[in-house]
């Protein structure tokens, strides 16, 4: 009896902890990592709520979804089919499943703040580790070979045997500390202490954005909702964001584009379901977000499927 009532109490107390995020300024997430571990590896299922948070621990995410949203720091950008960031310390970041309405999975790996200090000592064989580790407050996404070799290692963590999972963390960081397939997120450092003096609350913008993102989102709307004068929050947003409002709007409407054109919809049903009038200007506006044609993205993706299914 005591132990049901023990877990209903922390279920209600990380309840209340979650709900109020989506109203919150930016929050500083506590991370309780075991005594006897120097790293944390779960895998959190936070979709349906809007956590714009920053913590000391250095954080691996790898995230597996037909589509989502990756905002760390001033960057925000979408993935396709999968996603694997490493985020420094102190770096603002939005949960990677906000939002995910489809399956989908997900593993993070947290680590201890004194990890680099006690487990990556001043040798020459953790060199390389050590500093991918001290340049990733800048925010890291690989891709290619790198990150489906590292998504498997991911997969094979054993976490009942320590050292083991440690040896098997070691590596991975060994694999992303060698490669040269990832992109930086951030041109400047975007950890916390620039952050401080939100006024915005980011979870509100998104909300509004998300139910009228197929209709003809209002920055004099959303402005008045933060409470600012409209140039006010459009400067400020362009400070925070590095993108203008009506830049951002295009980005969210081209990411759920992509969600629809990989649920098999045709992409002039795509064109009006996200809000545009004129599919020649989606065609162009998603090339230039995307590097390719709606039509040459959902072939692609296509045939990346069925190879899948093959194997």
């Amino acid at each position: 009896m005591t132990n049901t009532c023990s877990v209903l109490i922390l279920f209600f107390i990380n309840l209340y902890q979650y709900v109020p995020y989506r109203l919150m300024k930016i929050v500083k997430e506590e991370i309780a990592i075991d005594n006897n571990r120097s790293f944390k590896v779960f895998s959190p299922r936070l979709k349906n709520y809007f956590y714009w948070h920053y913590h000391p621990e250095i954080e691996l995410v790898y995230v597996e979804a037909i589509n989502g949203i990756r905002h760390v720091g001033k960057s925000i950008s979408g993935f396709v089919e999968s996603d694997l960031i490493l985020i420094g310390s102190n770096v603002p970041h939005l949960n990677f499943d906000y939002g995910i309405e489809t399956d989908y999975q997900q593993i993070v790996v947290q680590l201890n703040n004194k990890f680099i200090e006690n487990n990556i000592a001043d040798v020459p064989e953790f060199l390389m580790i050590k500093k991918l580790l001290e340049k990733s407050y800048l925010g890291l996404s690989f891709y290619g070979k790198t990150k489906y070799k590292v998504a498997k290692k991911l997969k094979e963590n054993n976490q009942d045997d320590p050292f083991a999972s440690l040896i098997n963390l070691i590596e991975i960081f060994q694999i992303l500390a060698c490669s040269t397939e990832f992109d930086t997120l951030n041109k400047d450092d975007t950890r916390i202490r620039f952050f401080l003096n939100d006024k915005i609350r980011m979870g509100t913008i998104y909300d509004y954005i998300h139910e009228h993102f197929d209709k003809s989102p209002d920055v004099n709307e959303v402005a008045d909702m933060v409470h600012l004068s409209t140039p006010a929050f459009c400067r400020y947003f362009k400070k925070q964001t590095d993108m203008t409002f009506t830049s951002f709007v295009n980005s969210y409407r081209i990411n759920q584009a992509k969600t629809y054109l990989l649920q098999e919809a045709s992409i002039t049903e795509v064109c009006y379901r996200v809000g545009y009038d004129s599919i020649s200007y989606f065609n162009k506006l998603f090339k230039q977000l995307v590097g390719e044609t709606p039509s040459a993205f959902k072939r692609r993706h296509s045939l990346k499927s069925k190879e899948q299914h093959t194997h």
